[in-house]
């Protein structure tokens, strides 16, 4: 998927790119360096659809994912 278009199913989730890098915490870097490329990966347009599905359908979604107490990565720390 191409940056462009992942954009756009963030705007038809309604939410701002650094509110999805934290909601499913990513570094917001990590997710801006794919505007370089042009693409994003495969799992992060996977999420986005979804977002963007579960809006469009009136799930709050965000609630969901917050559900997950999902922790954001530190750099250096690797659990082997």
């Amino acid at each position: 998927m191409t940056f462009i278009d992942f954009k756009k199913l963030l705007l038809d989730a309604e939410i701002t790119l650094p509110k999805f890098a934290n909601l499913i915490k990513v570094n917001e870097k990590n997710i801006q360096a794919y505007k370089t490329k042009g693409e994003v990966p495969n799992a992060i347009a996977v999420v986005a659809q979804c977002f963007a599905t579960l809006h469009s359908n009136e799930i709050n979604y965000m609630e969901l994912i917050e559900k997950l107490d999902l922790e954001k990565k530190k750099k250096g720390c690797r659990v082997l």
